[in-house]
């Protein structure tokens, strides 16, 4: 309850109009692609940009507990909830051109569609990608050896509860990460970026957003999930003692986690109402009333099985978040 007290004497310092924003006891169910998620204390959920700085401010200047969420994919909420504040990112706008300025909430593959409207190529990876451009950046989203942090010119951010604009080697970005990942990292709110994107025919982008968009479809399930749960394993060594590994992944010495997960007969592992896609082999999906507990502990059964054959610990890519009992916290 302390946490409830703290955000409770601080509302009096957000602006009336935001302070009418916020709602109590607010499931997160309703706001995950997993569709699982306890009540968070306080939830916002910030349609202006102004407003989204204004409560990340605050929460950062007096070390309130808050986080920010996006469309709610790739991440996995506690059945107990949230403590503190779950600030909804739904800002979106975006003025689109070779140098394109979006706000952080702005659907991800929406944006490509804007700019593939408009002749501009660079997002094609996107397609088929759920989530944020604020969560994209968080994660350093790409696919098939193109990522969002090559695009990336500059960053509108919320810091130390100051506003201001950084540019990429902020975000420190590495393979799906950046340091708004890591725990270590100091809290920031991602309020927009300021993307580099090249004119190129919009046949053309089309056509390769196509090819990308008919790999996911046959590849990826229908329930739901959170998307890939752990991140590909980049180990030359590996790559080349399995004699199954197409070629070219060998060369580039990356192994999937989806052939790992296979490789150790993952597919279709169940635990309530959650299991293993026997579409995708890294896939964590809700078959139905799944608890966060359930999803976990079948992402757990994944990872000790790969650990266990191949003596390789993979890293999640899914955040597990919210009030998660001490054991269970990744």
């Amino acid at each position: 309850m302390e946490h409830v007290t703290i955000w409770a004497e601080a509302m009096g310092l957000l602006s009336p109009a935001t302070r009418a924003l916020v709602r109590r006891d607010e499931p997160m169910h309703r706001h995950t692609t997993l569709r699982v998620g306890g009540p968070a204390d306080y939830y916002l959920h910030a349609e202006e940009a102004e407003v989204l700085a204004e409560v990340a401010a605050l929460a950062q200047r007096l070390n309130l507990p808050h986080f920010l969420l996006g469309e709610g994919s790739n991440i996995c909420v506690a059945d107990a909830g949230v403590r503190g504040l779950m600030l909804h990112n739904g800002c979106r706008r975006a003025r689109i051109g070779p140098v394109t300025c979006v706000d952080a909430g702005h659907n991800f593959m929406a944006l490509f569609v804007k700019t593939m409207q408009a002749g501009l190529s660079g997002l094609e990876f996107a397609v088929g990608i759920p989530g944020t451009v604020g969560g994209a950046l968080v994660s350093n989203a790409g696919a098939y050896r193109a990522n969002i942090c090559d695009l990336v010119q500059e960053i509108d951010v919320v810091e130390a509860g100051v506003r201001r604009c950084v540019g990429p080697e902020w975000m420190e970005f590495s393979y799906r990460d950046s340091r708004l990942r890591r725990a270590s990292g100091s809290a920031a709110v991602l309020v927009g970026v300021t993307l580099r994107l090249t004119p190129a025919s919009k046949r053309e982008i089309r056509m390769k957003a196509r090819d990308l968009q008919m790999q996911r479809i046959l590849k990826q399930p229908w329930e739901p999930s959170a998307g890939s749960w752990f991140k590909n394993v980049y180990d030359t060594g590996l790559a080349e003692s399995l004699p199954k590994l197409p070629a070219a992944m060998k060369q580039a010495g990356v192994v999937p986690a989806a052939y790992l997960s296979e490789a150790c007969g993952c597919k279709g592992y169940q635990v309530g109402g959650a299991g293993i896609s026997g579409r995708h082999a890294n896939f964590i999906v809700n078959l139905g009333g799944a608890t966060a507990e359930e999803l976990r502990q079948a992402a757990a059964h994944l990872k000790s099985r790969v650990l266990e054959r191949f003596g390789v610990r993979l890293e999640e890519e899914v955040l597990c978040v919210g009030d998660w009992p001490a054991d269970r916290r990744w």
